[in-house]
């Protein structure tokens, strides 16, 4: 299985985790929700969907009439089928959620990994962030050491793209610190013997995205970020 087919199966399930959908559904939704699936075809997506049928982790159900209808007005067909996640498909889905590999920071699946945060243990969310700021961490010097190297070289075009990319790996790796902090406090919040026990999410663990007004946090799908 490539890495791209894997990032998709692992998106479906997670979004089937919450609902049964529609094909037509669950394309829009990954193109909407999940800017790493962007540009994609129902030609990509129903192949994934038949192995996850096949491997047991999905099950197809006929669609309600008003679904039925709703399918024929989005998608300019009928999509009879709807896709569920079954007992099986949502213990494997919780098995993915708990890796924290390499492959887990890397550009798409981190993107993938990090829409599902709120399904994902804490100590999970913490490796994978913590993995992700060093790979980005990594990938920073080496463009320093690069632009070092090459800079009386380059023309001011080439030089500010490079300083570009720089500031965006730069700008990420700052959002990460945030994220990180942010988790890390809540931690300890929890384990304060006097603190209450603030609000908890989906996954049983408190949230730990940072409170940040009006700024603008970096997309992790966004290809300048990276």
């Amino acid at each position: 299985m490539s890495r791209r087919s894997g990032i998709l199966e692992f998106a479906v399930l997670g979004l089937l985790r919450e609902a049964p959908m529609h094909g037509y559904e669950l394309r829009k939704r990954l193109n909407t929700s999940l800017g790493v699936f962007r540009a994609f075809s129902y030609g990509t997506l129903y192949p994934c969907l038949k192995t996850l049928v096949a491997n047991g982790w999905l099950i197809e159900e006929p669609g309600s009439a008003l679904e039925d209808a709703l399918a024929a007005s989005l998608a300019g067909r009928r999509a009879k089928i709807v896709y569920r996640l079954t007992p099986a498909g949502k213990d494997h889905f919780e098995e993915l959620l708990s890796h924290t590999g390499p492959d887990s920071w890397e550009d798409e699946h981190f993107a993938a990994r990090f829409a599902f945060f709120g399904q994902t243990e804490r100590e999970v969310r913490m490796r994978v962030l913590e993995g992700r700021r060093s790979r980005l961490e990594e990938r920073l010097e080496k463009m320093r050491a690069s632009l070092a190297r090459t800079r009386e070289r380059l023309d001011d075009y080439t030089l500010e793209l490079q300083r570009h990319g720089m500031e965006s790996v730069e700008r990420e790796v700052r959002w990460l610190n945030e994220l990180i902090e942010s988790e890390r406090a809540g931690r300890d919040q929890r384990s304060g013997p006097d603190t209450p026990a603030p609000h908890d999410n989906d996954s049983g663990e408190t949230g730990g995205l940072p409170r940040h007004g009006g700024s603008t946090r970096p997309d992790p799908s966004d290809d300048t970020a990276k």
